[in-house]
């Protein structure tokens, strides 16, 4: 191995290590928690160190939200791969969704509501962005109905879990109730 490679191979290994800390950090203690000075104390590197990969907090957020969006559509993947029919495949991506984001409210806050510095809906979105979209889109296109484009219904269904997800997570609604609010979103906006 040349030199230059154990170098490389170094930088990459020092860089999953700032995100993976970022991200257990964030996890425990919210985003707040997460700065520069903590980073490099957490993972015993100088804070230019740090720097030479992230240019700041702002990045690292843009680098989970990429980790977590590869993530949560393999989640969405492998739930409704082993679904039958239509219906249960929708079903099972509604509950995959949600689940992601309760298990994971730090990488969905990073994905969805905080500035990681990355582009949406446009040309130049990052590839896991437009792929974790593409697994919604999968299976979501199947269902829109007649006459509505499958990425309009996509984005609405999306749109829908999503604030069935902030909303439960803030408290604003009950989460005993997220099944029977699946159910009907499933069934009411899904044509099969």
């Amino acid at each position: 191995m040349s030199v230059q490679e154990r170098k490389r191979r170094e930088r990459a290994e020092r860089e999953r290590l700032i995100v993976a800390t970022a991200r257990e950090l964030a996890e425990q203690q919210g985003w707040d928690a997460v700065t520069t000075r903590r980073l490099a104390e957490s993972i015993e590197y100088s804070q230019p160190v740090l720097y030479s990969h992230f240019r700041g907090k702002r990045e690292i957020i843009g680098a989970v939200a990429l980790q977590g969006a590869t993530e949560m559509a393999a989640a969405v993947r492998a739930a409704t791969a082993a679904a039958d029919g239509p219906r249960a495949r929708v079903y099972a991506l509604a509950r995959a969704y949600l689940d992601f984001a309760e298990r994971n409210p730090a990488v969905y806050d990073a994905i969805f509501q905080l500035d990681g510095g990355l582009a949406y809906a446009r040309e130049d979105t990052p590839e896991p962005l437009k792929d974790a979209f593409a697994a919604l889109l999968e299976c979501l296109g199947e269902v829109a109905g007649e006459g509505v484009p499958p990425g309009l219904f996509t984005e609405t269904f999306w749109a829908s879990l999503h604030g069935l997800a902030t909303l439960t997570r803030a408290g604003r609604l009950p989460p005993q109730d997220t099944g029977p609010r699946v159910e009907l979103l499933v069934d009411r906006l899904a044509v099969y």
